[in-house]
Formats: C-alpha cells, structure tokens, sequence
C-alpha cells in the first residue's frame, strides 16, 4: 500500500500566488468597468484642463492644478490595469466632452467650476463604490480593489474641496439645472463605455 504524499502548503507564498497585479488576465466584467475609469479619468483629466485654458482666478487655478496632477496619477494607475486594446473606442469623444465640461463654467466663474466638480465628484463616488463592492468578492482582485479604494477616497475629497469652496451659499436654478445634466451625462457615458 503507498501513500501519495501531499506538500505542507504554505498559506502566505500560495495565497499571494492567487492575487492578480497588472498585467495579469482579468475577467470581461472587470475589463468593462475599467474601460468605463479609463475613459472617466481621462474626461477628468481634460476637465482640468478645460478649466485651466479659461480661468484667470487664481485660487481656481490652483484648485485646478492639484487635481489635474491626482487625476493624471489615477489615470496612470488605470493604464497599468487595463490593456490598451481594451481602450474605449470612443476615447476623442471622451476628452472633448470633459474639456467642456470643464471650459464652460470656467467661463462663467469658479462657483460653476466648483458645482460642476461637485456634481462629477459625486457620481464617480458611487461608481467607484459598486465597484469596490463588487470586488470584495474576488480576493484574487484585491490589488485593483485597492487601487480603486485609493482613487475614490482622492475623489471624494476633491468633492468635499469643491463644497466647502462653494460655502453656504444658495445654488441658483441654472446651476442646479447644470449640475443634474453633467451627472446625467457621466451616468450616460459609463453606459456607453461598458461597451464601446
């Protein structure tokens, strides 16, 4: 009679093996998702800069500036995780539509900068909040869960940063108006990236 023996298993190095790190193969639903942060950072990235080519108020400016340089970083984080064949099609679109979203209040003032902030901030923090909960339930994912964990937690304070700069002010009914209609737009534009 012979036995089969079987290796000690040591949890720390075989579990470690089982965590996914960029590069790696990733699921077609997390390719999605990633393809729909690709295309939001870069639209945040050109918001910034929409922002930047029209303001001339310097504490805009430097609002601006500190967050272009966290979303290029974020931006970068994503690239690491999300192959380039796996880049929105419609990537053009993407950076015109976050230019705007940023030129055309910097050419009204900064509060409409600010609510404008404010409103994308807000969206982008539930979508990275179904996010992270979904990978909670992939610990092979837990690196990019991280990853994820990091770039809401900076998006969340950039929304808080626009708040407090908007003050207890009331927000007139265009504002507001402005407000639903650019979340409206980035709910639309995650659709559509899932896909394209």
């Amino acid at each position: 009679m012979s036995f089969i023996h079987k290796p000690s298993i040591n949890v720390e190095t075989d579990v470690s093996s089982f965590i996914l790190s960029p590069g790696d193969a990733l699921p077609a639903s997390v390719l999605a998702d990633l393809r729909t942060d690709h295309a939001g950072e870069t639209g945040a990235v050109f918001i910034y800069l929409g922002i930047l080519q029209f303001t001339r108020n310097q504490a805009l400016r430097v609002f601006a500036e500190h967050h272009l340089a966290t979303e290029q970083s974020h931006l970068r984080h994503i690239e690491s995780w999300l192959p380039k064949a796996q880049y929105s099609y419609l990537l053009p679109l993407w950076r015109l539509a976050g230019f705007l979203t940023g030129a055309l209040p910097a050419l009204v003032g900064p509060r409409a900068v600010y609510v404008t902030i404010q409103a994308v901030e807000t969206f982008v923090n539930q979508h990275y909040d179904d996010q992270v909960r979904a990978l909670a339930s992939m610990p092979a994912l837990a690196k990019l869960r991280q990853v994820l964990l990091e770039c809401q937690n900076d998006e969340v304070a950039h929304r808080d940063q626009a708040a407090a700069a908007l003050g207890q002010e009331k927000i007139g009914l265009l504002l507001r108006f402005w407000s639903v209609l650019v979340g409206a737009g980035s709910q639309a534009a995650v659709a559509v990236c899932r896909h394209i």
